[in-house]
């Protein structure tokens, strides 16, 4: 049996993400995007619930094409707040489409959005030494620069937790459990 960081246990869908995608460094900016969005929509709720609704959220947000999310109108707007099978969150909506925008100027200035963000932790991840999930940090003075820097960019929604968040999914640090079998292969 495999060991695993303590926060994924008892739920097979949880366990599959851990195992396969959390903390592995994520360099794709279609895959980054989505990631933030889905961080976006995660503030203020569990992970769980937005991972059980992530293919609703990729069919209602096309696939994460930020190209096309930039151009949403109001009533696409309206169609997504009706989709149940999303967190149907109006400023949270609004911030998914600014984002898009945002984005794509960060890639114009940047050349990439990877460039930017992984030029926050010199392209490689930070290795902690959690020997409990739980003492763990929320934020860092890290993600706490990266989420003004992101705001100054017209990025909403990315406090500095969502941002740290964003940081663990994408494997930007390395938060897993020491114990776990994913702290040396990540």
């Amino acid at each position: 049996m495999k060991n695993r960081c303590g926060w994924c246990l008892g739920d097979s869908l949880y366990e599959a993400y851990h195992d396969e995608e959390w903390g592995v460094p994520v360099k794709d900016d279609h895959k980054l995007f989505e990631f933030l969005i889905l961080e976006t929509f995660q503030a203020g709720l569990s992970w769980i619930t937005v991972l059980r609704k992530r293919e609703n959220f990729r069919k209602a947000f096309d696939q994460f094409d930020y190209h096309k999310i930039a151009r949403y109108n109001e009533a696409k707007i309206e169609d997504l707040l009706k989709d149940a099978g999303i967190i149907r969150n109006r400023l949270k909506v609004l911030a998914t489409i600014s984002n898009a925008r945002a984005f794509m100027k960060v890639q114009d200035e940047f050349g990439s959005f990877s460039d930017y963000i992984w030029g926050f932790v010199g392209g490689q991840p930070i290795r902690n030494k959690l020997k409990d999930y739980r003492n763990g940090p929320a934020t860092t003075p890290l993600s706490d620069a990266i989420s003004k820097d992101l705001k100054k960019r017209g990025f909403k929604f990315v406090g500095s937790t969502v941002v740290y968040a964003h940081m663990q999914a994408t494997g930007m640090v390395n938060d897993h459990e020491i114990s776990c079998f994913r702290y040396e292969e990540v």
